[in-house]
């Protein structure tokens, strides 16, 4: 307790099984190359491959895949850094809470909204503070995805079509 990888929570999550069902974006998809893509969310190798969750490649890369990856990551780190001084403003999002599971969104969302109010303010952050908070989250397993592997085949031929678009004259705009 308090100490779960952020991939593991969101697998866990009522958000993770809502968007397996397909009931959490509105259905409002686009064609690249011949494949028809729904709305994603991005996340890093931690996160399993879903078609409404892109991850980067791992392993031995081609430049196409490397390139790939390069345009995922720019596209994250907006929400990596926003997400790292969220929780290196406010401590209590990385320690163990004994709020009652009612109350627990309802602080993350207080967070959020303060957070959003210092950034905007121009209030002071300490850099040490983020950094103290990803050293903590790369200490956390990684989580297990036995139970969507079936999902990734859907989710190989989204990445595909991306990675081809990536590369073509469209893509380098």
């Amino acid at each position: 307790p308090g100490k779960v990888h952020d991939a593991r929570v969101f697998k866990n999550s009522g958000l993770f099984r809502r968007l397996q069902q397909g009931v959490y974006f509105p259905d409002r998809k686009i064609t690249v190359g011949d494949v028809e893509m729904p709305i994603v969310i991005l996340g890093d190798p931690a996160y399993p491959l879903m078609p409404w969750l892109m991850k980067p490649y791992t392993g031995a890369l081609d430049s196409v895949k490397e390139l790939f990856n390069y345009r995922l990551s720019k596209c994250r780190m907006v929400v990596e850094c926003a997400f790292g001084r969220l929780k290196g403003r406010w401590r209590s999002l990385l320690t163990r809470s004994d709020l009652s599971q009612t109350n627990i969104p309802i602080v993350i969302a207080a967070c959020c909204v303060l957070h959003n109010l210092c950034e905007r303010k121009g209030e002071t952050f300490m850099a040490g503070w983020e950094v103290e908070a990803n050293r903590l989250a790369a200490d956390y397993a990684q989580p297990d995805t036995r139970a969507i592997r079936r999902s990734q085949r859907d989710a190989l031929r989204i990445r595909e079509a991306l990675k081809a678009s990536f590369q073509s004259e469209l893509g380098n705009q």
